[in-house]
C-alpha cells in the first residue's frame, strides 16, 4: 500500500497543478500580452534608434553636400532645404548664418537667447552675433555678451577671451586686454594657432611676449 503522507501530497500537488492550469486559461492572456509588450518594445526602441541613426547620416551627408556648393546664395538655399529639426535645426542655422552675414544678426540674437536651446548652441550663436557684428557694436555690449562664454570650463572659452580682448582694444584699456589674452595663452583648451595670435597681439600691445 502507498503511504498515507505520500499519497496526500500527490493529491495536493494535483489540486495545486489544477488550480495554476485554471488560473492560466483565465488570465494566460495578460502573461502573453506582457511578453508581447516587452518584445515589442525593445523592438521598437531598436527601430527607433536605427530611423534615428539613418535620418542623422543623411542630414549629415546633406550638410556636407550643400557646403561643397561654389556660390553662396545655393549653399544657403541648399542649407534651408535640409529637414532638420531640433537641435539639428539650430546647427544648420548656424551654418546659414556663417554664409549670410551681418544679415543673420536678429536670428543669432534670438537663438542666443533662447531656453529651449542646449548651452552650446546658444553660447556659439551668441560667440557668432560678436564676430558678425563686430565693431559695429558697441564694446560694452560685445563684453556683457561674451562674459558668460568666458567663464572656465566653458567650451567656447578660448574664442571668447580674443573677442573680449579686441573690444577692451575698442574702448581703449590695454591692460584689461592683456589680461584677457594672458588668459587666453595659459588656457589648455585653445588651439596652437589661437595661443600664437594672443601672443602676437600681447607684443603689439607692448605687453612682452608670453609664448611658452
Amino acid at each position: 500500500m502507498s503511504n498515507p503522507d505520500s499519497f496526500i501530497e500527490e493529491v495536493t500537488e494535483e489540486v495545486r497543478r489544477d488550480r495554476l492550469f485554471r488560473l492560466m486559461r483565465r488570465y494566460g492572456w495578460i502573461a502573453v500580452l506582457a511578453v508581447l509588450l516587452l518584445v515589442g518594445g525593445a523592438s521598437w526602441r531598436e527601430w527607433r534608434a536605427a530611423q534615428d541613426r539613418t535620418a542623422a547620416e543623411a542630414l549629415g551627408d546633406g550638410i556636407l553636400t550643400a557646403l561643397e556648393l561654389p556660390d553662396p546664395a545655393a549653399r544657403v538655399t541648399a542649407l534651408e532645404a535640409l529637414p532638420a529639426t531640433g537641435e539639428a535645426r539650430g546647427l544648420v542655422k548656424l551654418l546659414i548664418a556663417g554664409e549670410i552675414g551681418a544679415e543673420a544678426a536678429p536670428e543669432l540674437r534670438a537663438m542666443a537667447e533662447d531656453p529651449s536651446l542646449p548651452l552650446h548652441y546658444t553660447h556659439l550663436a551668441a560667440l557668432k552675433l560678436v564676430m558678425i557684428e563686430g565693431r559695429g557694436a558697441a564694446p560694452d555690449a560685445r563684453l556683457q555678451t561674451l562674459a558668460p562664454l568666458a567663464e572656465p570650463g566653458r567650451p567656447f572659452r578660448p574664442l571668447a577671451l580674443e573677442q573680449m580682448a579686441l573690444a577692451e582694444i575698442d574702448a581703449g584699456n590695454t591692460a584689461a586686454a592683456l589680461g584677457h589674452l594672458r588668459a587666453l595663452v595659459e588656457d589648455a583648451g585653445a588651439s596652437a594657432g589661437l595661443r600664437q595670435r594672443a601672443s602676437q597681439l600681447i607684443v603689439a600691445l607692448g605687453g612682452g611676449s608670453d609664448e611658452g
